[in-house]
């Protein structure tokens, strides 16, 4: 089952919950555990994580989206990635 498709049946119980078996809430509720458990979580050493704090207060960004940032920013750096470049004489449709 699809993270998607346990959020929807969660969602789902939550409006109707006095129609909700204790048995279906109950299994719900652990699908979810299980996958929230199961999500991959990466936990890094203090001062990387306080260094994390900071930079995603001054991104204004998820903890987790400053981490893909620098991923994908560190993969471009080093041609892991193509890195998309806008031309100098291309247009940019009214922004730069």
């Amino acid at each position: 089952m699809s993270t998607t498709d346990t959020a929807a049946l969660l969602d789902d119980a939550a409006a109707r919950i006095a129609d909700i078996s204790r048995a279906d809430l109950q299994t719900m509720l652990r699908r979810a555990a299980l996958m929230l458990r199961n999500s991959g979580s990466i936990a890094f050493e203090d001062d990387m994580e306080e260094a994390l704090r900071d930079l995603s207060g001054e991104f204004g960004k998820t903890r987790n989206d400053t981490i893909r940032f620098i991923v994908r920013e560190w993969m471009e750096t080093n041609t892991y990635l193509p890195v998309h470049q806008l031309d100098e004489d291309g247009d940019v449709d009214g922004s730069a």
